[in-house]
C-alpha cells in the first residue's frame, strides 16, 4: 500500500475515534474515489503516491467547484461545508505555488521555448510542455495556462 493512502486510512481511523464527522466523511469519500480509480479498467491495480495525489487533487477541485455553485445558488451552508472539506483535503496536497513563483517558472519556460524557436501565441503548447512537469500538482492547470498566455502576449 502506498504511503499516502496509508496516511489517509490512518487519519480516517483517528477522525472516527475523535468523532470528527467532517474529517471522517471527507476522508471516506476520498478513499472511495481512490478505490474506484484502482478498480477502474480491465484489471485492478494499486495506485502510486503520484496517482493517489492526482485523485486527491481532483476531489479538492470538485469541492471548490461545488462550493462556488452552492454560493451562486444562495446555499451558504452547503457552500461552507464544501469549503471545509476542501481544506481537509488541502492537508494532503503539496503547497500551492504563489503567483510570483509561478511567474518565475513560466518566464523561464517561455525563454526556453523561444530559444528553441517557438514564437508568439503558437508557442503555447511548447511552453506548457516545459512548465507542466515543473509545477506538477502545485498549481491548477487553468492558472498555469493564464500565466503562459500573459507572458506570451506581453
Amino acid at each position: 500500500m502506498t504511503t499516502l493512502k496509508s496516511r489517509l486510512q490512518g487519519d480516517l481511523t483517528a477522525a472516527i475515534k475523535d468523532r470528527d464527522e467532517l474529517r471522517s466523511a471527507t476522508l471516506r469519500m476520498t478513499l472511495s474515489a481512490i478505490t474506484n480509480e484502482e478498480v477502474a479498467g480491465t484489471s485492478a491495480r494499486e495506485l502510486s503516491d503520484d496517482e493517489v495525489q492526482k485523485v486527491i487533487t481532483r476531489e479538492a477541485k470538485k469541492r471548490r467547484e461545488a462550493a462556488q455553485a452552492f454560493a451562486d445558488g444562495g446555499r451558504a451552508e452547503q457552500a461552507e461545508r464544501e469549503r471545509a472539506e476542501g481544506e481537509v483535503l488541502a492537508d494532503y496536497l503539496p503547497r500551492q505555488l504563489t503567483d510570483e513563483e509561478l511567474d518565475v517558472l513560466v518566464s523561464e519556460a517561455v525563454a526556453e521555448a523561444r530559444a528553441s524557436g517557438a514564437e508568439g501565441p503558437r508557442a503555447m503548447g511548447a511552453v506548457m510542455k516545459i512548465v507542466n512537469p515543473k509545477v506538477a500538482g502545485r498549481a491548477e492547470g487553468g492558472r498555469v495556462a493564464a500565466a503562459v498566455k500573459q507572458h506570451l502576449a506581453g
